[in-house]
């Protein structure tokens, strides 16, 4: 559970969802990353630690740059515990619905019967 936790924290600031957004498209280095954002590049480099620690990027050497790469497991991870309470709410979202049709054709059935 402390994957999760450490992803969805990661993923609670906007610079930094802002940022994943980016190293989906391709890798880039801190350089590039700070170009889109009013902010300096150690300011970026803090959010980039943040998301290194949650496991969400990592970074790999290629000649003298050092490009942030995009990491999918954790968010694989978050998706499926999302799923898994996505699931079990809609099924009671259904039970619900079923329970107030019922409620709806005895509601019916009575002003029927008031009638006569």
């Amino acid at each position: 559970m402390q994957t999760l936790d450490s992803t969805f924290s990661a993923l609670a600031d906007p610079t930094r969802r802002a940022i994943l957004m980016l190293l989906a498209k391709k890798d880039l280095t801190v350089m590039e990353l700070a170009k889109p954002f009013n902010m300096s590049q150690p300011a970026i480099s803090k959010h980039l630690k943040v998301l290194e620690q949650a496991g969400l990027v990592s970074t790999t050497i290629r000649a003298q740059e050092r490009p942030r790469r995009l990491e999918t497991a954790p968010l694989k991870t978050a998706i499926d515990w999302i799923e898994t309470y996505r699931q079990i709410w809609e099924k009671r979202y259904l039970a619900l619905d079923g329970l107030l049709e019922e409620l709806q054709t005895m509601q019916t059935k009575g002003k029927g019967k008031r009638k006569k």
